[in-house]
């Protein structure tokens, strides 16, 4: 699936209008070693993908390969303490989620998030149909990028993070996971890994006890 990639190594874009599910992390929260072992597996299954010569099963099978890869991914940032942990000081992590609710209906509508120790996970609608946005029609589509959605999110935080833990210098990882949400049956499945993201890390017992995420009441 084309539109699962790390920002820096494809500088892929959103439709006009679109939901994405979006991962970004703090600067050093995974070890140089796994980061290398990630990058070669994923270009390892690329390698597979192009085998096929089916447009179609290339996606199908890109699709399958690199959801496995995330869930590979999401596994060692919810394992690893060891990296860089800001996020579970509750001042650093207050600012985030209020910075993220802050921007909801400004640069994307919000459907759910979550703040882990070393990364977050959000769901946004991207486009003039999520905004209530009165766009004159046009015959060249928009481009929206996830960096775009995430560039002042991220510079804003940094500043103010960095503020509290008496530090200067880069906050968050320049690289994000992006992935372009197909249909309802894919878009229920990734609000429930978002809440439930840190039971399965083993940080509270039910995901209600989680103060750090936020989900859209009018999804249920």
């Amino acid at each position: 699936m084309e539109d699962i990639f790390y920002k820096r190594d494809l500088p892929h874009y959103i439709p006009e209008n679109g939901i994405i599910f979006i991962t970004f992390r703090l600067t050093n929260s995974l070890p140089r070693p796994i980061v290398d072992e990630l990058k070669r597996e994923k270009v390892e299954l690329e390698k597979k993908v192009h085998i096929e010569k089916s447009k179609e099963k290339q996606r199908v099978l890109k699709l399958k390969l690199l959801k496995k890869y995330f869930a590979k991914f999401d596994q060692y940032l919810d394992n690893n303490n060891k990296g860089s942990l800001w996020l579970k000081n509750d001042r650093v992590a207050k600012i985030v989620y209020d910075s993220i609710l802050f921007r909801n209906m400004k640069l994307y509508k919000l459907f759910a998030f979550t703040i882990m120790p070393n990364h977050v996970h959000m769901l946004v609608g991207i486009g003039p149909d999520y905004l209530n946005v009165n766009k004159e029609p046009s015959k060249k589509e928009t481009k929206y990028y996830a960096s775009d959605v995430l560039r002042d999110l991220k510079k804003y935080t940094a500043k103010e993070c960095n503020k509290i833990l008496y530090r200067k210098g880069q906050f968050w990882q320049r690289e994000s996971y992006d992935h372009l949400v197909r249909d309802q049956r894919e878009f229920g499945n990734i609000v429930n890994y978002i809440l439930q993201n840190p039971v399965k890390a083993g940080l509270v017992k039910r995901a209600e006890d989680w103060k750090w995420c936020y989900v859209d009441v009018s999804l249920f």
